[in-house]
């Protein structure tokens, strides 16, 4: 019989816990000061302190979260997404103490979290990738070779990068050695790894992923795309799927693509691969290989409920369902809620929950980890709730949302509700397939006045 540590906090937490209670797995939730009374920690079978508040005391310390499992007899471990989720360091640990890691492998995340071998792995799985260098680059001159061959302006990228650290767009050589120096000393900072490569620049595209999940042996599925390029500063706040953008050929040759790059990477457990999509073409972004904040999306869309997966993979060693499994229903869409305030630059807004009511109806869906009087904490992600809705097409779909939004009630602190109302109620967003809806949306239009992006 498993005991399942969930190695995180939030709305997530309490996703895993929930999962985990419907196979009977027993769980153990880890907590830091301060969180004592967050959701998670009164729906385990077990709980444990860590330490302080400070991420890196508690939810990013390996030793104690290790501890912790051994302590509880925990003998699963669940990362959940953010935090410890792709740390080839945590895994190794989890694994040399005998405790299940529920997730891809080491050797995978090692493959795919170095963006120079996954580009390489891509590459050679036949899958598209932004024209650009095959490895590092060395020099300036280097650079300027490649640059000539793909036209300026193009992207320096830490190999080891993330959260937008070690890029740089440069548009003309004169700014190449700057440009290079600076990536380079950004990732040595940041990830302690100065290795750069080269990309062309493209400005204009929308960002699709596909929701992939394998046994890491034979059977790789996956379950439809997203449409997530509704962003600020690269963080997503509105999710939908299908992209309404495609055609149906595209769809098949996007989705069929991510299965490739899982089969290359040995994917063991659910992960997402993520694309450009440009009017004409597709390109190979980056694996995420963890759960996503937005599985919900597809879980609304194909009925299957992606954390029991993970689960059963676990236990039964296989997965519970291949592709022919698979049936696509509806339209859905999902707004991130953030204790954020819009017309304060989106500053967070952490507080305690005076008066909570959350939406109910008809494929309505709200994961959350709010209850009236809990106080969100302002050490960690801003995410406070997520509202799912799905209906038999697009338009119906965020008529839905927009009156889950409305009803929805979330009094003793700002957030960002009604600037995501806003948007959906935006023509060049609502109206037809959303084409001109692409990653750089939301800077080229003010959609609520006063708000800046």
């Amino acid at each position: 019989m498993y005991r399942c540590l969930i190695a995180n906090r939030g709305e997530i937490a309490v996703r895993i816990i929930r999962a985990c209670k419907e196979l009977n797995i027993e769980t153990v939730a880890i907590y830091a000061k301060g969180d004592e009374k967050s959701l998670h920690v009164s729906l385990a079978d077990h709980t444990i302190c860590i330490g302080e508040a400070n991420p890196l005391d508690s939810y990013l310390n390996i030793n104690r979260i290790i501890t912790a499992a051994k302590v509880t007899g925990a003998n699963a471990i669940h990362p959940g997404y953010g935090f410890l989720s792709e740390s080839t360091h945590f895994v190794e640990a989890v694994e040399q103490n005998d405790i299940c890691f529920v997730g891809p492998n080491k050797s995978t995340i090692e493959m795919m979290g170095d963006k120079i071998t996954a580009r390489q792995t891509v590459n050679r799985a036949g899958v598209p990738v932004i024209s650009g260098s095959d490895d590092e680059v060395q020099s300036v001159e280097e650079i300027k070779i490649l640059a000539e061959e793909i036209g300026y302006p193009v992207v320096l990228k830490a190999a080891s990068g993330g959260g937008g650290k070690g890029i740089r767009i440069v548009k003309e050589p004169e700014q190449l050695e700057k440009a290079l120096t600076e990536a380079k000393s950004e990732g040595q900072k940041y990830f302690n790894d100065d290795r750069v490569y080269v990309e062309a620049f493209i400005p204009v595209a929308k960002h699709v992923e596909v929701q992939i999940i394998g046994d890491g042996e034979n059977n790789y599925v996956h379950l439809g795309e997203r449409d997530c390029s509704v962003q600020r500063k690269n963080q997503k706040l509105i999710e939908e799927s299908p992209c309404a953008a495609l055609t149906e050929e595209r769809r098949i040759t996007i989705c069929n693509d991510a299965v490739k790059v899982a089969k290359a990477s040995k994917y063991r457990s659910a992960g997402t691969i993520e694309f450009l999509v440009t009017e004409d073409a597709h390109y190979f972004i980056e694996m995420n290989a963890r759960i996503q904040v937005e599985h919900t999306v597809t879980e609304m869309r194909t009925d299957r409920d992606l954390l029991q997966a993970q689960l059963y993979l676990l236990e039964h060693g296989e997965l519970p369902f291949t592709q022919n499994d698979i049936v696509f229903n509806g339209h859905v869409i999902e707004a991130r809620i953030n204790a954020e305030n819009p017309e304060k630059n989106f500053q967070p807004t952490p507080g305690k929950v005076k008066n909570l009511h959350l939406p109910q109806g008809f494929n309505i869906r709200v994961d959350s980890l709010l209850y009236t009087g809990y106080q969100v904490s302002p050490y960690y992600d801003s995410l406070v709730a997520k509202v799912i809705v799905k209906d038999s097409n697009r338009q119906l779909a965020i008529n839905k949302l927009k009156v889950a939004l409305d009803e929805m009630v979330i009094e003793g602190f700002t957030t960002t509700a009604d600037f995501l109302y806003a948007v959906l109620n935006y023509p060049q967003y609502a109206n037809g397939d959303a084409t001109e809806v692409d990653i750089k949306f939301l800077e080229k239009h003010q959609i609520i006045k006063g708000v800046a992006l």
